[in-house]
């Protein structure tokens, strides 16, 4: 059930999502801002997970091809969780999903079709993106990374939302983005790049080898945390520009009953 704003003359909101409480506002996400920030983050996602399969030296830091992509989705799927709400967000992150196993699937069928007899590039095609190589078991971490990551970080930001209402955004923003980015990097890097996931060893065609040592793994730790939390921090400016003209263009902003 939804009922009219009457403060704000911006319409009505659709009914309470898990997490959601009276008093709250959100748009309903049938529009096509909505539509585009899903988009987006669908793109970013899977062209930062094709991107994840190499690891880089930044002065000394181990970080991997995502590392210039990845911390928009978050940055996006702030932005969703607070104009939309909660069941908006999780929309968004089952897209997002689904275009990364669609992805997945496609890659492993080109990888097992014949490739023309001078091919010369099958055997890195195979080891990037054949079903035990790189990109396969970055794509399973990054999908329970990414799932629980987003979750963690639509949740603070409905939470805290209802105890302060439309005030203190910054601060909504900001602890999604630690509490999300942290859980995201830390699985991620775990199953994708250390030896935690070598008793998968054991299935038949399947051989994981380790990518990073532990302490190589605490670099990439800490340094995607930092980093990741400073791109949100500088693009703050950004987030709010985009939240405050969504919430003012999208008729159906208003107060969920």
């Amino acid at each position: 059930m939804t009922t009219p704003d009457n403060g704000s003359g911006q319409g009505s909101a659709p009914a309470a999502a898990p997490g959601e409480t009276r008093n709250v506002r959100f748009a309903h996400p049938g529009s096509q801002y909505f539509a585009v920030l899903v988009s987006l983050l669908a793109a970013f996602y899977l062209i930062s997970n094709i991107a994840a399969t190499k690891q880089m030296d930044f002065g000394g830091w181990v970080v991997d091809g995502g590392v210039f992509l990845f911390p928009l989705t978050y940055l996006l799927g702030g932005i969703i969780s607070e104009v939309y709400g909660f069941r908006a967000a999780m929309r968004a992150v089952f897209v997002g999903f689904t275009v990364m196993v669609v992805g997945a699937v496609v890659f492993g069928l080109v990888t097992v079709s014949p490739a023309l007899g001078d091919s010369h590039n099958q055997e890195a095609f195979e080891i990037l993106f054949g079903w035990d190589g790189v990109y396969i078991r970055i794509l399973v971490a990054s999908l329970i990374g990414f799932v629980l990551g987003q979750v963690m970080n639509s949740v603070v930001i409905v939470k805290v939302k209802e105890r302060f209402g439309e005030s203190n955004l910054w601060a909504r923003i900001m602890s999604s983005t630690v509490f999300g980015q942290v859980a995201d990097t830390f699985i991620f890097g775990l199953i994708a790049f250390t030896a935690f996931p070598l008793f998968l060893n054991v299935l038949p065609g399947v051989d994981l080898f380790v990518m990073m040592s532990w302490t190589e793994f605490g670099s990439y730790f800490v340094f995607g945390v930092i980093y990741k939390c400073l791109v949100e921090f500088l693009l703050f400016p950004v987030t709010y520009g985009v939240v405050r003209m969504l919430k003012n263009r999208e008729p159906s902003y208003g107060i969920v009953s």
